[in-house]
């Protein structure tokens, strides 16, 4: 078993602390009904059905003008990307800095509890992937966390000291992980990254207990499998489909949401003749037997790098006079989406982005490819870039307005084709930016959450990779690249407040929560996370 060393500091913050701030355990029934809770933010995406919407409104429309700075926490590694999705549980919040460290801190006043990290080997193959870690879940009094080189782990959430290690898979090979876990009753469930490279994905569970690992589905099938004729006559050199978001779960149903990575290699499709199923895909399993349900494929054949793992938002809403359960995703490709989370059938679709790629999408929500959008030796430029119209970061949804909130980015690219293999680092080719700074901008939309009509957007300098978050405060906050937190009227995108911190690479999800009677917000931004409240 690897050695992992970690580190308790300020003791003496704990023994002066109030007693509802030593770390309380986390019941599965509490993950079921967080939105009773608002002032905890229990795990990433804020419920089970990613919506990112906080029942908070100490801080609104009226007031948010007035927020200041409470608190700032710097990180002992002092590098970004900071991709981070605080939990909150009782007053104590875990955050994951890079490389893969987590440490929980005092929410109150961002003071360090305890602080644990792996002793990652000296060679770490991260192609392709973010050098970071975007959060960890929370059950019980443990929390539980990946690491850079492929583990899961589960740490005493009062000491940190770890409880249990599991090495998910090979990092020689490829395989990596960054995402944060979902925990449900008795599970952990966790994805994996390395598409780019020649891993094959999956999706796995692990006992929450002991780390043994209760079943795996595969992303992309085996020779023989159901699917693996969308791969052409010979799956030998192809591979991918990686998993590195974090799914959604909806309770009743007993469905878990996950989303796939785009095949690899990714810009050369010549060897991999077909839809390349289950690749850029969202898959709906049942979590009990760990086993594919349904699926939806967003953008079959992908030979533009347009990964489909975009967290599922899961909502309630009447379509044509009927009541659907729903899902909606704002997808790499420049398309929303709409699906029937109970049978995974496509009730509409239209682009959020600029889009040059597909005249839009047939009846069963299948792309029409245009002619001559593939990548040639010479580069061919399309809309979206290889970044997508959207990214990894998370979008809103506020039951108030019955609208989705999304980072949009505005951005085209040259794709370039190159050998159609699979090898570190060779992608089958890649892409390049030829237009002008000024041709590209990002913003934050606000859509029609069952139809994904535009109801107004606010305009950032860069397209940005930041997530949204929105309360029933009435606001939408968000962070540009650039490092300014803003805050913006859930009804029109009026820009109401904002605060610069100064650092680039804003891209962790911003969260709400409550102690003592005190609302904060927190977001990371450059090489801190900066905490906000009213005077």
């Amino acid at each position: 078993m690897k050695t992992f060393l970690y580190a308790l500091v300020f003791v003496a913050s704990l023994l002066t602390a109030p007693a509802q701030l030593f770390a309380q355990g986390v019941s599965y029934e509490q993950l079921l009904h967080a939105d009773t809770a608002p002032q905890d933010w229990l795990m990433y995406g804020g419920n089970y059905q990613s919506q990112r919407f906080s029942r908070l409104t100490q801080i609104n429309r009226e007031n948010v003008h007035s927020l200041k700075p409470a608190w700032i926490y710097q990180p002992s590694h002092p590098l970004p990307p900071f991709e981070s999705s605080a939990v909150v549980a009782s007053g104590i919040m875990y955050v994951t800095e890079p490389l893969s460290t987590v440490t929980a801190l005092d929410a109150r006043l961002g003071t360090k509890i305890w602080s644990w990290s792996p002793k990652l080997p000296d060679k770490i193959y991260t192609i392709g992937v973010h050098r970071s870690n975007r959060g960890v879940a929370v059950l019980g009094n443990t929390v539980y966390a990946e690491t850079l080189d492929a583990h899961l782990v589960a740490l005493d959430a009062t000491t940190g000291a770890v409880r249990w290690d599991t090495h998910v898979a090979d990092n020689n090979q490829g395989y990596a992980m960054t995402a944060a876990p979902r925990v449900l009753d008795g599970k952990v469930i966790v994805g994996i990254s390395g598409g780019d490279v020649g891993i094959r994905g999956f999706v796995d569970a692990y006992d929450a207990k002991t780390g043994k690992r209760l079943w795996r589905v595969w992303t992309i099938p085996a020779p023989g499998e159901p699917g693996s004729e969308t791969w052409g006559k010979d799956m030998s050199g192809t591979s991918g489909g990686g998993t590195w978001g974090t799914g959604s779960y909806d309770p009743e149903l007993n469905l878990l949401y996950w989303t796939t990575g785009n095949p690899a290699p990714q810009y050369n499709g010549s060897n991999r003749e077909g839809d390349n199923l289950y690749s850029n895909s969202i898959l709906a399993i049942d979590p009990d037997a760990g086993k594919m349900k349904w699926y939806f494929q967003f953008t079959p054949h992908d030979t533009h790098d347009w990964d489909a793992i975009q967290v599922p938002v899961l909502f309630d809403e009447t379509v044509d006079g009927k009541p659907r359960k729903l899902l909606a995703l704002a997808n790499r490709n420049g398309f929303y989406y709409v699906l029937d989370r109970v049978t995974g059938e496509f009730v509409t679709g239209v682009p959020f982005v600029k889009q040059t790629w597909a005249k839009g999408l047939d009846a069963k929500g299948r792309p029409i490819v245009l002619p001559n959008t593939e990548p040639t030796p010479e580069g061919n430029l399309v809309f979206p870039d290889g970044h997508g119209g959207t990214n990894w970061s998370s979008p809103s949804y506020s039951p108030q307005t019955k609208l989705f909130y999304v980072s949009a980015r505005e951005v085209g690219s040259y794709f370039v084709k190159g050998e159609p293999k699979v090898d570190f680092p060779s992608f089958g080719g890649g892409g390049r930016n030829g237009l002008p700074a000024d041709e590209s901008y990002g913003a934050i939309r606000a859509l029609e959450v069952t139809t994904g009509k535009l109801k107004w957007e606010y305009r950032m300098l860069a397209p940005a990779e930041t997530s949204t978050l929105a309360t029933a405060g009435g606001l939408v906050f968000a962070v540009s690249d650039e490092g300014n937190f803003f805050a913006l009227d859930a009804a029109n995108g009026k820009l109401l407040w904002q605060f610069t911190v100064g650092g680039t690479s804003a891209e962790s999800n911003p969260i709400t929560y409550e102690v003592d009677g005190k609302q904060y917000l927190i977001g990371a931004a450059g090489n801190c996370f900066v905490a906000f409240s009213l005077p």
